[in-house]
């Protein structure tokens, strides 16, 4: 599987979880990724939720994660 980097920041080797936060809140064909920062400040949120979203996710069986 090919690297997949920020789409605002240009962080490398995005995480599994940043992954599928991008798929999972806002397009699940998306090409370009967010890193956690980013996609926290795009959304207006902070970072601390976002985690616990991914954790919500998992504990619902999503197959993102």
């Amino acid at each position: 599987m090919e690297k997949k980097s920020c789409y605002v920041c240009g962080k490398e080797a995005l995480s599994k979880n940043e992954i599928g936060l991008t798929k999972k809140l806002l397009d699940k064909d998306s090409k370009r990724f967010y890193c956690l920062d980013c996609l926290a400040e795009y959304l207006e949120v902070d970072t601390v939720f976002l985690l616990a979203k991914v954790e919500e996710f998992k504990e619902q069986g999503c197959k993102l994660f």
